[in-house]
Protein backbone atom coordinates (compact mmCIF):
# COMPACT_ATOMS: atom_id res chain seq x y z
CA UNK A 1 0.00 0.00 0.00
CA UNK A 2 1.77 3.11 -1.21
CA UNK A 3 2.20 6.05 1.91
CA UNK A 4 -0.61 8.88 2.20
CA UNK A 5 0.80 12.27 2.91
CA UNK A 6 -1.66 15.01 3.51
CA UNK A 7 -1.73 18.78 4.19
CA UNK A 8 -3.44 20.67 6.44
CA UNK A 9 -3.98 23.98 8.23
CA UNK A 10 -1.98 23.37 11.96
CA UNK A 11 -4.74 23.65 14.76
CA UNK A 12 -4.85 25.49 17.87
CA UNK A 13 -4.03 22.48 19.84
CA UNK A 14 -1.13 21.37 17.34
CA UNK A 15 1.75 23.52 19.50
CA UNK A 16 2.86 20.15 20.94
CA UNK A 17 3.11 18.43 17.64
CA UNK A 18 5.31 21.43 16.36
CA UNK A 19 7.41 21.56 18.76
CA UNK A 20 8.40 17.74 18.76
CA UNK A 21 9.27 18.01 14.81
CA UNK A 22 11.10 22.05 15.27
CA UNK A 23 12.70 20.52 18.38
CA UNK A 24 13.92 16.83 16.76
CA UNK A 25 14.74 18.34 13.47
CA UNK A 26 16.90 21.47 14.12
CA UNK A 27 18.58 19.44 16.75
CA UNK A 28 20.07 16.94 13.87
CA UNK A 29 20.67 20.35 11.61
CA UNK A 30 21.55 23.50 13.34
CA UNK A 31 22.42 21.68 17.08
CA UNK A 32 25.60 20.34 15.40
CA UNK A 33 26.77 23.77 14.51
CA UNK A 34 26.40 25.10 17.86
CA UNK A 35 28.13 25.08 21.56
CA UNK A 36 26.12 22.07 23.50
CA UNK A 37 24.81 24.63 25.71
CA UNK A 38 22.82 26.67 23.13
CA UNK A 39 21.90 23.69 21.20
CA UNK A 40 20.58 22.31 24.35
CA UNK A 41 18.40 25.63 25.02
CA UNK A 42 17.52 25.82 21.15
CA UNK A 43 15.72 22.73 21.26
CA UNK A 44 13.79 23.54 24.30
CA UNK A 45 12.79 26.91 23.23
CA UNK A 46 11.72 24.88 19.81
CA UNK A 47 9.20 22.54 21.94
CA UNK A 48 7.80 25.51 23.98
CA UNK A 49 7.48 28.19 21.23
CA UNK A 50 4.41 27.04 18.77
CA UNK A 51 1.54 27.41 21.56
CA UNK A 52 1.78 31.01 21.00
CA UNK A 53 2.49 31.01 17.33
CA UNK A 54 -0.63 29.50 16.72
CA UNK A 55 -3.22 32.13 19.09
CA UNK A 56 -1.13 34.99 17.22
CA UNK A 57 -2.42 33.47 14.34
CA UNK A 58 -0.20 36.38 12.13
CA UNK A 59 0.76 33.40 9.65
CA UNK A 60 -0.44 30.23 8.10
CA UNK A 61 0.93 27.24 9.32
CA UNK A 62 0.52 23.80 7.26
CA UNK A 63 1.19 20.40 9.07
CA UNK A 64 2.08 17.50 6.73
CA UNK A 65 1.10 14.15 7.63
CA UNK A 66 2.72 10.94 6.53
CA UNK A 67 0.35 7.78 6.89
CA UNK A 68 -1.61 10.02 9.40
CA UNK A 69 1.31 10.68 11.72
CA UNK A 70 2.75 14.19 11.60
CA UNK A 71 5.88 14.82 9.66
CA UNK A 72 6.69 18.74 8.69
CA UNK A 73 5.20 21.55 8.64
CA UNK A 74 5.68 25.37 7.41
CA UNK A 75 5.01 28.84 8.65
CA UNK A 76 4.53 31.43 5.63
CA UNK A 77 3.42 34.77 5.01
CA UNK A 78 4.36 38.09 4.05
CA UNK A 79 7.87 38.72 4.08
CA UNK A 80 9.29 40.10 7.12
CA UNK A 81 12.34 42.83 5.24
CA UNK A 82 11.16 42.30 1.51
CA UNK A 83 7.25 44.06 0.72
CA UNK A 84 5.38 42.54 -1.95
CA UNK A 85 7.19 38.86 -1.44
CA UNK A 86 6.10 35.77 0.49
CA UNK A 87 8.33 34.45 2.93
CA UNK A 88 8.85 30.98 4.03
CA UNK A 89 9.55 31.65 8.10
CA UNK A 90 9.96 28.18 8.96
CA UNK A 91 9.90 24.56 6.90
CA UNK A 92 10.92 21.84 9.35
CA UNK A 93 10.59 18.02 8.86
CA UNK A 94 11.26 15.30 11.47
CA UNK A 95 14.30 13.53 10.80
CA UNK A 96 12.46 10.31 10.66
CA UNK A 97 10.45 11.56 7.52
CA UNK A 98 13.18 12.77 5.42
CA UNK A 99 13.44 11.68 1.80
CA UNK A 100 9.67 10.17 2.20
CA UNK A 101 8.35 13.19 0.00
CA UNK A 102 6.53 14.54 2.87
CA UNK A 103 8.21 17.83 2.57
CA UNK A 104 8.03 17.90 -1.13
CA UNK A 105 4.16 17.88 -0.79
CA UNK A 106 4.52 20.54 2.03
CA UNK A 107 5.88 22.76 -0.19
CA UNK A 108 4.23 22.38 -2.79
CA UNK A 109 0.52 23.44 -0.96
CA UNK A 110 3.04 25.97 0.51
CA UNK A 111 3.39 27.94 -3.50
CA UNK A 112 -0.07 26.87 -3.89
CA UNK A 113 -0.84 29.00 -0.72
CA UNK A 114 1.04 31.47 -1.67
CA UNK A 115 0.12 31.84 -4.69
CA UNK A 116 -3.69 32.03 -3.75
CA UNK A 117 -3.07 35.01 -1.57
CA UNK A 118 -1.71 37.07 -4.58
CA UNK A 119 2.26 36.58 -4.61
CA UNK A 120 4.41 36.31 -7.24
CA UNK A 121 7.51 35.24 -5.80
CA UNK A 122 8.69 34.01 -2.45
CA UNK A 123 11.69 33.60 -0.54
CA UNK A 124 13.37 32.16 2.57
CA UNK A 125 16.53 32.10 4.87
CA UNK A 126 18.30 28.93 5.66
CA UNK A 127 21.90 27.49 6.88
CA UNK A 128 25.04 28.01 4.14
CA UNK A 129 26.45 25.26 6.07
CA UNK A 130 23.11 22.71 5.68
CA UNK A 131 23.68 21.14 2.41
CA UNK A 132 21.04 18.71 2.43
CA UNK A 133 18.33 21.64 3.05
CA UNK A 134 20.00 23.55 0.11
CA UNK A 135 19.80 20.78 -2.39
CA UNK A 136 16.03 20.35 -1.37
CA UNK A 137 15.16 24.23 -2.10
CA UNK A 138 17.27 24.07 -5.34
CA UNK A 139 15.73 20.90 -6.32
CA UNK A 140 12.22 23.38 -6.09
CA UNK A 141 13.39 25.97 -8.16
CA UNK A 142 14.67 28.34 -5.35
CA UNK A 143 17.57 30.53 -6.20
CA UNK A 144 20.69 31.91 -4.24
CA UNK A 145 20.06 35.84 -3.89
CA UNK A 146 23.52 36.49 -2.64
CA UNK A 147 22.12 38.22 0.96
CA UNK A 148 23.47 36.60 3.50
CA UNK A 149 22.99 37.39 7.27
CA UNK A 150 24.83 35.79 10.61
CA UNK A 151 22.41 34.90 13.65
CA UNK A 152 23.98 34.94 16.42
CA UNK A 153 23.13 32.40 19.13
CA UNK A 154 23.86 33.39 22.98
CA UNK A 155 27.73 32.43 22.56
CA UNK A 156 29.35 30.03 20.25
CA UNK A 157 30.01 31.28 16.51
CA UNK A 158 27.61 33.01 14.56
CA UNK A 159 25.17 30.40 12.04
CA UNK A 160 25.51 32.47 8.61
CA UNK A 161 22.35 32.20 6.90
CA UNK A 162 21.67 32.50 2.82
CA UNK A 163 18.50 33.84 1.48
CA UNK A 164 16.67 31.56 -1.46
CA UNK A 165 14.45 32.75 -3.62
CA UNK A 166 11.97 31.74 -6.41
CA UNK A 167 8.83 32.59 -8.57
CA UNK A 168 5.35 31.56 -7.60
CA UNK A 169 4.41 28.70 -10.03
CA UNK A 170 0.98 28.83 -11.88
CA UNK A 171 -1.45 27.19 -10.94
CA UNK A 172 -1.22 23.45 -11.17
CA UNK A 173 -3.17 21.30 -13.73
Amino acid sequence: MPDVITVHPAAPGDGDILGEIHALSWGVSHGPLCAPKVAAAGIEERRAKWHSVLAEGADTILLARLNGRPGAFARFGASTFRPGLAEIHTFFAHPDVWGSGIATALLAAVLDRVRDAGYGDVHLWTLRDSAQARRFYAKHGFTETGRTHDHIFDEGPPLVLIELERAVPDRRP
